[in-house]
Protein backbone atom coordinates (compact mmCIF):
# COMPACT_ATOMS: atom_id res chain seq x y z
CA UNK A 1 0.00 0.00 0.00
CA UNK A 2 1.21 3.53 -0.80
CA UNK A 3 1.96 6.26 1.72
CA UNK A 4 0.71 8.93 -0.71
CA UNK A 5 -2.14 11.14 0.57
CA UNK A 6 -5.46 9.35 0.17
CA UNK A 7 -7.34 12.60 -0.40
CA UNK A 8 -5.87 15.71 -2.01
CA UNK A 9 -8.89 17.95 -1.36
CA UNK A 10 -8.57 19.95 1.87
CA UNK A 11 -11.07 18.75 4.50
CA UNK A 12 -11.93 20.71 7.62
CA UNK A 13 -12.85 19.01 10.88
CA UNK A 14 -14.99 20.53 13.61
CA UNK A 15 -15.55 17.62 15.99
CA UNK A 16 -15.16 13.86 16.52
CA UNK A 17 -18.05 13.11 14.14
CA UNK A 18 -16.16 14.82 11.31
CA UNK A 19 -13.02 12.83 12.12
CA UNK A 20 -14.96 9.54 12.10
CA UNK A 21 -16.52 10.50 8.76
CA UNK A 22 -13.10 11.25 7.24
CA UNK A 23 -11.64 7.91 8.38
CA UNK A 24 -14.74 6.09 7.13
CA UNK A 25 -14.06 7.27 3.58
CA UNK A 26 -11.23 4.74 3.41
CA UNK A 27 -11.73 1.33 1.83
CA UNK A 28 -8.23 0.17 2.82
CA UNK A 29 -5.48 1.45 5.09
CA UNK A 30 -2.37 3.20 3.72
CA UNK A 31 0.93 1.48 4.48
CA UNK A 32 1.84 3.65 7.47
CA UNK A 33 -1.62 3.36 9.01
CA UNK A 34 -1.53 -0.40 8.45
CA UNK A 35 1.81 -0.68 10.29
CA UNK A 36 0.53 1.40 13.21
CA UNK A 37 -2.70 -0.63 13.33
CA UNK A 38 -0.82 -3.91 13.63
CA UNK A 39 1.57 -2.42 16.18
CA UNK A 40 -1.41 -1.57 18.39
CA UNK A 41 -2.73 -5.09 17.81
CA UNK A 42 0.65 -6.53 18.86
CA UNK A 43 -0.09 -5.51 22.45
CA UNK A 44 -2.76 -8.22 22.50
CA UNK A 45 -0.03 -10.73 21.55
CA UNK A 46 1.69 -9.84 24.82
CA UNK A 47 -1.62 -10.14 26.73
CA UNK A 48 -2.13 -13.68 25.42
CA UNK A 49 1.52 -14.69 25.74
CA UNK A 50 1.63 -13.61 29.39
CA UNK A 51 -1.57 -15.50 30.15
CA UNK A 52 -0.28 -18.66 28.45
CA UNK A 53 3.20 -18.48 29.96
CA UNK A 54 2.18 -19.92 33.30
CA UNK A 55 0.04 -22.73 31.88
CA UNK A 56 2.85 -24.29 29.80
CA UNK A 57 5.07 -24.92 32.81
CA UNK A 58 2.43 -25.27 35.50
CA UNK A 59 3.27 -28.83 36.59
CA UNK A 60 7.03 -28.18 37.12
CA UNK A 61 6.23 -24.98 39.04
CA UNK A 62 3.78 -26.77 41.32
CA UNK A 63 6.39 -29.41 42.14
CA UNK A 64 9.26 -26.95 42.58
CA UNK A 65 7.40 -24.56 44.87
CA UNK A 66 5.32 -27.24 46.62
CA UNK A 67 2.03 -25.50 45.91
CA UNK A 68 -1.29 -26.70 47.25
CA UNK A 69 -4.31 -27.13 44.93
CA UNK A 70 -5.81 -23.97 46.38
CA UNK A 71 -2.65 -21.97 45.66
CA UNK A 72 -2.56 -23.31 42.09
CA UNK A 73 -6.14 -22.21 41.57
CA UNK A 74 -5.35 -18.71 42.88
CA UNK A 75 -2.35 -18.33 40.58
CA UNK A 76 -4.09 -19.53 37.42
CA UNK A 77 -7.11 -17.34 38.04
CA UNK A 78 -5.15 -14.32 39.30
CA UNK A 79 -4.65 -12.43 36.01
CA UNK A 80 -8.30 -12.53 34.86
CA UNK A 81 -9.48 -11.93 38.43
CA UNK A 82 -7.45 -8.73 38.74
CA UNK A 83 -8.62 -7.74 35.25
CA UNK A 84 -12.14 -7.51 36.69
CA UNK A 85 -10.97 -4.31 38.36
CA UNK A 86 -8.28 -3.14 35.93
CA UNK A 87 -10.53 -3.40 32.83
CA UNK A 88 -12.87 -0.54 33.84
CA UNK A 89 -9.96 1.38 35.39
CA UNK A 90 -8.15 1.19 32.05
CA UNK A 91 -11.25 2.44 30.30
CA UNK A 92 -11.58 5.35 32.71
CA UNK A 93 -7.89 6.23 32.38
CA UNK A 94 -7.96 6.13 28.57
CA UNK A 95 -11.04 8.35 28.49
CA UNK A 96 -9.08 10.99 30.42
CA UNK A 97 -5.46 10.86 29.24
CA UNK A 98 -5.75 9.21 25.83
CA UNK A 99 -5.20 5.75 24.41
CA UNK A 100 -1.43 5.63 23.88
CA UNK A 101 -0.14 6.56 27.36
CA UNK A 102 -1.97 3.71 29.17
CA UNK A 103 -0.75 1.22 26.54
CA UNK A 104 2.86 2.26 27.14
CA UNK A 105 2.40 2.08 30.92
CA UNK A 106 1.09 -1.47 30.71
CA UNK A 107 4.24 -2.71 28.94
CA UNK A 108 6.31 -1.57 31.92
CA UNK A 109 3.92 -3.28 34.36
CA UNK A 110 3.91 -6.45 32.21
CA UNK A 111 7.71 -6.60 32.30
CA UNK A 112 7.90 -6.07 36.05
CA UNK A 113 5.22 -8.68 36.70
CA UNK A 114 6.92 -11.25 34.48
CA UNK A 115 10.32 -10.74 36.11
CA UNK A 116 8.84 -10.92 39.61
CA UNK A 117 7.02 -14.14 38.76
CA UNK A 118 10.00 -15.74 37.02
CA UNK A 119 12.38 -15.05 39.91
CA UNK A 120 9.91 -15.96 42.67
CA UNK A 121 10.98 -18.57 45.19
CA UNK A 122 7.68 -18.79 47.06
CA UNK A 123 3.96 -18.53 46.49
CA UNK A 124 3.67 -14.94 47.73
CA UNK A 125 6.22 -13.57 45.24
CA UNK A 126 4.73 -15.42 42.29
CA UNK A 127 1.28 -14.29 43.40
CA UNK A 128 2.41 -10.64 43.41
CA UNK A 129 3.94 -11.02 39.96
CA UNK A 130 0.76 -12.51 38.54
CA UNK A 131 -1.26 -9.69 40.11
CA UNK A 132 0.86 -7.13 38.20
CA UNK A 133 0.33 -9.09 34.98
CA UNK A 134 -3.42 -9.05 35.64
CA UNK A 135 -3.43 -5.27 36.13
CA UNK A 136 -1.57 -4.76 32.84
CA UNK A 137 -3.70 -7.31 30.99
CA UNK A 138 -6.98 -5.70 31.99
CA UNK A 139 -5.91 -2.15 31.13
CA UNK A 140 -4.17 -3.07 27.88
CA UNK A 141 -7.02 -5.10 26.44
CA UNK A 142 -9.71 -2.51 27.13
CA UNK A 143 -7.65 0.35 25.69
CA UNK A 144 -6.14 -1.47 22.70
CA UNK A 145 -9.52 -2.62 21.38
CA UNK A 146 -10.89 0.93 21.62
CA UNK A 147 -7.84 2.36 19.83
CA UNK A 148 -8.08 -0.25 17.07
CA UNK A 149 -11.77 0.57 16.58
CA UNK A 150 -10.93 4.27 16.27
CA UNK A 151 -8.14 3.57 13.79
CA UNK A 152 -10.43 1.42 11.61
CA UNK A 153 -12.74 2.72 8.85
CA UNK A 154 -16.31 1.40 8.68
CA UNK A 155 -15.61 -0.82 5.66
CA UNK A 156 -13.00 -2.74 7.67
CA UNK A 157 -14.80 -3.16 11.01
CA UNK A 158 -14.56 -6.97 10.89
CA UNK A 159 -10.78 -6.57 10.90
CA UNK A 160 -10.86 -6.13 14.68
CA UNK A 161 -11.40 -9.87 14.96
CA UNK A 162 -7.78 -10.45 13.96
CA UNK A 163 -7.00 -10.13 17.67
CA UNK A 164 -8.21 -13.72 18.08
CA UNK A 165 -5.66 -15.05 15.59
CA UNK A 166 -2.98 -13.05 17.42
CA UNK A 167 -4.11 -14.61 20.72
CA UNK A 168 -3.60 -18.16 19.46
CA UNK A 169 -0.34 -17.21 17.73
CA UNK A 170 0.97 -15.94 21.05
CA UNK A 171 -0.13 -19.09 22.88
CA UNK A 172 1.47 -21.32 20.24
CA UNK A 173 4.67 -19.25 20.35
CA UNK A 174 4.89 -19.70 24.10
CA UNK A 175 4.39 -23.45 23.81
CA UNK A 176 7.07 -23.62 21.10
CA UNK A 177 9.58 -21.70 23.21
CA UNK A 178 8.73 -23.92 26.17
CA UNK A 179 9.69 -26.93 24.05
CA UNK A 180 12.96 -25.18 23.13
CA UNK A 181 13.70 -24.55 26.81
CA UNK A 182 12.86 -28.18 27.53
CA UNK A 183 15.43 -29.26 24.94
CA UNK A 184 18.06 -27.19 26.75
CA UNK A 185 17.37 -29.35 29.80
CA UNK A 186 16.53 -26.51 32.18
CA UNK A 187 14.69 -29.00 34.39
CA UNK A 188 12.08 -27.79 36.84
CA UNK A 189 13.01 -24.18 36.04
CA UNK A 190 11.29 -24.44 32.68
CA UNK A 191 8.35 -22.40 33.95
CA UNK A 192 10.73 -19.56 34.87
CA UNK A 193 12.02 -19.39 31.31
CA UNK A 194 8.51 -19.52 29.90
CA UNK A 195 7.28 -16.68 32.12
CA UNK A 196 10.49 -14.66 31.93
CA UNK A 197 10.47 -14.62 28.13
CA UNK A 198 7.33 -12.45 28.24
CA UNK A 199 9.42 -9.68 29.85
CA UNK A 200 11.61 -9.59 26.73
CA UNK A 201 8.52 -9.23 24.53
CA UNK A 202 7.23 -6.43 26.79
CA UNK A 203 10.46 -4.41 26.46
CA UNK A 204 10.61 -4.83 22.67
CA UNK A 205 6.97 -3.81 22.28
CA UNK A 206 7.40 -0.83 24.62
CA UNK A 207 10.18 0.55 22.42
CA UNK A 208 8.21 0.05 19.19
CA UNK A 209 4.95 1.51 20.51
CA UNK A 210 6.73 4.45 22.12
CA UNK A 211 8.36 5.21 18.77
CA UNK A 212 5.51 4.71 16.31
CA UNK A 213 2.03 4.73 17.93
CA UNK A 214 -0.23 7.69 17.08
CA UNK A 215 -2.88 9.00 19.44
CA UNK A 216 -6.47 8.38 18.33
CA UNK A 217 -7.57 11.29 16.11
CA UNK A 218 -11.20 10.70 17.16
CA UNK A 219 -10.36 10.93 20.88
CA UNK A 220 -8.32 14.08 20.32
CA UNK A 221 -11.21 15.70 18.48
CA UNK A 222 -13.68 14.63 21.18
CA UNK A 223 -11.47 16.48 23.67
CA UNK A 224 -11.50 19.62 21.53
CA UNK A 225 -7.86 19.17 20.49
CA UNK A 226 -8.62 19.65 16.81
CA UNK A 227 -5.14 20.78 15.75
CA UNK A 228 -3.57 17.62 17.19
CA UNK A 229 -6.34 15.51 15.67
CA UNK A 230 -5.71 17.00 12.22
CA UNK A 231 -1.97 16.39 12.61
CA UNK A 232 -2.63 12.74 13.56
CA UNK A 233 -4.87 12.27 10.51
CA UNK A 234 -2.21 13.73 8.23
CA UNK A 235 0.60 11.68 9.76
CA UNK A 236 -1.20 8.35 9.93
CA UNK A 237 -3.46 8.35 6.86
CA UNK A 238 -2.04 11.07 4.62
CA UNK A 239 -5.28 13.09 4.63
CA UNK A 240 -5.22 16.72 3.53
CA UNK A 241 -7.09 17.93 6.60
CA UNK A 242 -7.18 21.01 8.80
CA UNK A 243 -9.06 21.99 11.90
CA UNK A 244 -12.00 24.33 11.43
CA UNK A 245 -11.37 27.57 13.32
CA UNK A 246 -14.23 28.85 15.51
CA UNK A 247 -16.10 31.87 14.21
CA UNK A 248 -15.16 35.23 15.65
CA UNK A 249 -16.58 35.75 19.11
CA UNK A 250 -17.13 32.03 19.73
CA UNK A 251 -15.08 29.36 21.40
CA UNK A 252 -14.93 25.66 20.72
CA UNK A 253 -17.18 23.67 23.08
CA UNK A 254 -15.35 21.83 25.82
CA UNK A 255 -16.02 18.15 26.23
CA UNK A 256 -17.14 17.03 29.66
CA UNK A 257 -14.93 14.40 31.25
CA UNK A 258 -16.67 11.03 31.17
CA UNK A 259 -16.02 8.93 34.25
CA UNK A 260 -17.19 5.81 36.03
CA UNK A 261 -20.23 7.72 37.30
CA UNK A 262 -21.46 7.66 33.71
CA UNK A 263 -21.37 3.86 33.42
CA UNK A 264 -25.14 3.76 33.83
CA UNK A 265 -25.45 5.15 30.28
CA UNK A 266 -24.24 1.79 28.98
CA UNK A 267 -27.36 0.16 30.43
CA UNK A 268 -29.89 2.58 28.96
CA UNK A 269 -31.12 3.04 25.39
CA UNK A 270 -29.67 2.91 22.82
CA UNK A 271 -26.74 1.14 24.47
CA UNK A 272 -28.51 -1.43 26.67
CA UNK A 273 -28.91 -4.20 24.03
CA UNK A 274 -25.38 -3.55 22.75
CA UNK A 275 -23.94 -3.81 26.25
CA UNK A 276 -25.92 -6.97 27.06
CA UNK A 277 -24.91 -8.66 23.80
CA UNK A 278 -21.21 -7.84 24.02
CA UNK A 279 -21.11 -8.72 27.71
CA UNK A 280 -22.85 -12.10 27.33
CA UNK A 281 -20.63 -13.04 24.37
CA UNK A 282 -17.52 -11.95 26.30
CA UNK A 283 -18.64 -13.84 29.40
CA UNK A 284 -19.61 -17.10 27.71
CA UNK A 285 -16.72 -17.25 25.23
CA UNK A 286 -14.23 -16.60 28.03
CA UNK A 287 -15.80 -19.25 30.23
CA UNK A 288 -15.78 -21.93 27.53
CA UNK A 289 -12.25 -21.03 26.38
CA UNK A 290 -10.66 -20.90 29.82
CA UNK A 291 -12.53 -24.03 30.89
CA UNK A 292 -11.50 -26.05 27.84
CA UNK A 293 -9.00 -24.14 25.70
CA UNK A 294 -6.70 -23.09 28.54
CA UNK A 295 -6.71 -26.68 29.84
CA UNK A 296 -5.80 -28.20 26.48
CA UNK A 297 -2.47 -29.40 27.97
CA UNK A 298 -4.51 -31.36 30.53
CA UNK A 299 -6.78 -32.76 27.82
CA UNK A 300 -3.73 -33.52 25.65
CA UNK A 301 -2.20 -35.52 28.49
CA UNK A 302 -5.36 -37.58 28.68
CA UNK A 303 -5.45 -38.12 24.91
CA UNK A 304 -1.80 -38.47 23.97
CA UNK A 305 -0.14 -39.80 27.10
CA UNK A 306 1.84 -38.41 30.00
CA UNK A 307 4.99 -37.38 28.14
CA UNK A 308 5.59 -33.62 28.37
CA UNK A 309 6.72 -33.22 24.76
CA UNK A 310 3.80 -35.15 23.27
CA UNK A 311 1.25 -33.25 25.33
CA UNK A 312 2.85 -29.88 24.46
CA UNK A 313 2.95 -30.70 20.75
CA UNK A 314 -0.70 -31.75 20.95
CA UNK A 315 -1.56 -28.40 22.56
CA UNK A 316 0.37 -26.59 19.83
CA UNK A 317 -1.58 -28.42 17.15
CA UNK A 318 -4.89 -27.41 18.76
CA UNK A 319 -3.75 -23.79 19.04
CA UNK A 320 -2.59 -23.79 15.41
CA UNK A 321 -6.22 -24.52 14.53
CA UNK A 322 -7.10 -21.48 16.63
CA UNK A 323 -4.73 -19.33 14.57
CA UNK A 324 -6.56 -20.36 11.40
CA UNK A 325 -10.00 -19.84 12.95
CA UNK A 326 -8.99 -16.52 14.54
CA UNK A 327 -7.67 -15.15 11.25
CA UNK A 328 -10.77 -16.37 9.41
CA UNK A 329 -12.98 -14.69 12.01
CA UNK A 330 -12.32 -11.34 10.34
CA UNK A 331 -13.63 -12.79 7.07
CA UNK A 332 -16.59 -14.45 8.82
CA UNK A 333 -17.42 -11.20 10.59
CA UNK A 334 -17.40 -9.31 7.29
CA UNK A 335 -19.45 -11.89 5.39
CA UNK A 336 -21.92 -12.99 8.07
CA UNK A 337 -21.76 -10.18 10.59
CA UNK A 338 -20.45 -10.49 14.14
CA UNK A 339 -23.78 -11.66 15.58
CA UNK A 340 -24.48 -14.43 13.04
CA UNK A 341 -20.88 -15.68 13.09
CA UNK A 342 -21.17 -15.87 16.90
CA UNK A 343 -24.37 -17.89 16.61
CA UNK A 344 -22.77 -20.32 14.17
CA UNK A 345 -19.77 -20.83 16.41
CA UNK A 346 -21.89 -21.32 19.54
CA UNK A 347 -24.06 -23.94 17.82
CA UNK A 348 -21.08 -26.05 16.76
CA UNK A 349 -19.26 -25.66 20.09
CA UNK A 350 -22.41 -26.75 21.93
CA UNK A 351 -22.65 -29.91 19.83
CA UNK A 352 -18.92 -30.64 20.11
CA UNK A 353 -18.92 -30.36 23.91
CA UNK A 354 -21.81 -32.80 24.14
CA UNK A 355 -20.10 -35.32 21.84
CA UNK A 356 -16.71 -34.86 23.55
CA UNK A 357 -18.27 -35.41 26.93
CA UNK A 358 -20.23 -38.49 25.87
CA UNK A 359 -17.32 -40.19 24.07
CA UNK A 360 -14.25 -38.95 25.98
CA UNK A 361 -11.41 -41.57 25.86
CA UNK A 362 -13.69 -44.02 24.05
CA UNK A 363 -13.02 -42.90 20.48
CA UNK A 364 -9.82 -43.65 18.49
CA UNK A 365 -7.17 -40.97 19.09
CA UNK A 366 -7.60 -39.47 15.61
CA UNK A 367 -11.33 -38.90 16.13
CA UNK A 368 -10.85 -37.88 19.76
CA UNK A 369 -8.32 -35.23 18.68
CA UNK A 370 -10.64 -33.94 15.96
CA UNK A 371 -13.28 -32.86 18.47
CA UNK A 372 -11.09 -30.38 20.44
CA UNK A 373 -9.82 -29.10 17.09
CA UNK A 374 -13.40 -28.40 16.00
CA UNK A 375 -14.07 -26.74 19.34
CA UNK A 376 -11.09 -24.41 18.96
CA UNK A 377 -11.81 -23.61 15.30
CA UNK A 378 -15.46 -22.67 15.73
CA UNK A 379 -14.78 -20.89 19.00
CA UNK A 380 -12.01 -18.76 17.48
CA UNK A 381 -13.83 -18.15 14.18
CA UNK A 382 -17.11 -17.37 15.96
CA UNK A 383 -17.78 -15.94 19.42
CA UNK A 384 -14.16 -15.92 20.62
CA UNK A 385 -13.28 -12.43 19.30
CA UNK A 386 -16.75 -11.01 18.86
CA UNK A 387 -17.69 -9.85 22.35
CA UNK A 388 -14.75 -7.45 22.59
CA UNK A 389 -15.06 -6.40 18.95
CA UNK A 390 -18.78 -5.62 19.34
CA UNK A 391 -18.05 -3.58 22.47
CA UNK A 392 -15.30 -1.60 20.74
CA UNK A 393 -17.57 -0.82 17.78
CA UNK A 394 -20.78 0.02 19.66
CA UNK A 395 -20.04 3.26 21.53
CA UNK A 396 -19.00 6.77 20.60
CA UNK A 397 -15.42 7.84 21.37
CA UNK A 398 -15.98 9.53 24.75
CA UNK A 399 -17.74 6.38 26.02
CA UNK A 400 -15.83 3.74 24.06
CA UNK A 401 -13.12 2.85 26.58
CA UNK A 402 -15.68 2.96 29.37
CA UNK A 403 -17.77 0.49 27.36
CA UNK A 404 -14.88 -1.83 26.54
CA UNK A 405 -13.70 -1.61 30.14
CA UNK A 406 -17.04 -2.47 31.73
CA UNK A 407 -17.69 -5.23 29.17
CA UNK A 408 -14.18 -6.58 29.76
CA UNK A 409 -14.74 -6.49 33.52
CA UNK A 410 -17.93 -8.52 33.27
CA UNK A 411 -16.34 -10.85 30.72
CA UNK A 412 -13.43 -11.49 33.09
CA UNK A 413 -15.88 -13.16 35.46
CA UNK A 414 -16.24 -15.81 32.74
CA UNK A 415 -12.48 -16.32 32.63
CA UNK A 416 -12.29 -16.74 36.40
CA UNK A 417 -15.30 -19.06 36.43
CA UNK A 418 -13.86 -21.22 33.66
CA UNK A 419 -10.45 -21.47 35.30
CA UNK A 420 -11.98 -22.30 38.66
CA UNK A 421 -14.96 -24.48 37.72
CA UNK A 422 -13.35 -26.87 35.24
CA UNK A 423 -10.76 -28.26 37.73
CA UNK A 424 -13.49 -28.59 40.35
CA UNK A 425 -15.84 -30.40 37.96
CA UNK A 426 -13.01 -32.54 36.64
CA UNK A 427 -12.05 -33.63 40.14
CA UNK A 428 -15.66 -34.34 41.10
CA UNK A 429 -17.25 -35.94 38.03
CA UNK A 430 -14.41 -36.47 35.54
CA UNK A 431 -13.41 -34.72 32.31
CA UNK A 432 -16.17 -36.22 30.12
CA UNK A 433 -19.08 -35.31 32.36
CA UNK A 434 -17.56 -31.86 32.97
CA UNK A 435 -17.56 -31.13 29.25
CA UNK A 436 -21.23 -32.08 28.99
CA UNK A 437 -22.14 -29.78 31.89
CA UNK A 438 -20.20 -26.91 30.29
CA UNK A 439 -22.24 -27.24 27.09
CA UNK A 440 -24.85 -25.01 28.74
CA UNK A 441 -22.43 -22.07 28.32
CA UNK A 442 -22.44 -21.86 24.49
CA UNK A 443 -26.17 -22.60 24.57
CA UNK A 444 -26.71 -19.48 26.66
CA UNK A 445 -24.60 -17.46 24.22
CA UNK A 446 -26.57 -18.81 21.25
CA UNK A 447 -29.91 -17.88 22.80
CA UNK A 448 -28.70 -14.35 23.58
CA UNK A 449 -27.57 -13.82 19.98
CA UNK A 450 -30.96 -15.01 18.76
CA UNK A 451 -32.79 -12.54 21.00
CA UNK A 452 -30.63 -9.42 20.47
CA UNK A 453 -30.31 -8.27 16.84
CA UNK A 454 -27.64 -5.55 17.20
CA UNK A 455 -24.62 -5.89 14.91
CA UNK A 456 -22.27 -2.88 14.46
CA UNK A 457 -20.98 -4.28 11.16
CA UNK A 458 -24.50 -4.22 9.71
CA UNK A 459 -25.48 -0.65 10.55
CA UNK A 460 -24.30 2.53 8.86
CA UNK A 461 -24.45 5.15 11.61
CA UNK A 462 -21.85 7.62 12.80
CA UNK A 463 -21.69 6.77 16.49
CA UNK A 464 -20.14 10.18 17.24
CA UNK A 465 -23.46 11.80 16.27
CA UNK A 466 -25.60 9.81 18.71
CA UNK A 467 -27.24 12.04 21.29
CA UNK A 468 -26.84 10.67 24.82
CA UNK A 469 -28.03 12.31 28.03
CA UNK A 470 -25.27 11.72 30.57
CA UNK A 471 -26.38 11.14 34.19
CA UNK A 472 -25.17 14.54 35.46
CA UNK A 473 -26.69 16.39 32.52
CA UNK A 474 -25.49 17.35 29.11
CA UNK A 475 -26.11 15.88 25.73
CA UNK A 476 -23.77 14.69 23.05
CA UNK A 477 -20.84 16.87 24.04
Amino acid sequence: MSDAPVNTAMTRIRDAADVADVIDTLKSLPRRANWIWFLALAGLFLDAYSNAALGAGLSPMVKQLGLSPGQVGLLTAMAPAVAIVSNPFGGWLAARIGRVKPLLMTKVVFGLGALLTATGSDFETVFAGRALVGIAYGIDFAVAMALLAEYTPAALKGRLNFWQGVWYTATTTNLLLTLVFYRFDVGADIWRWSVGSSAAFAVALLILQLTFLVESPTWLAAKGRLRESAAALRHMYGFAVQEDSPQAGTTAPQARQVGMRDAGVLFRKPYLPRTVLSTVISLTQAMQYFAVGWYLPVISLELFGREFEKATIGSMAFNAVGIVGGCLSAYAGRRLGLRVSSMTGYAVVFAVLLVMGATFKELPIALAALLPALFIFFHSAGPGPNGKSIAALSYRSDLRTLGTGVTGMLGSFGSVAGLYLFPQLQAGIGVGASLMVLSVVPLAGLITCLLIKWDPTRVRVNLEEEEIALPTGGGRR
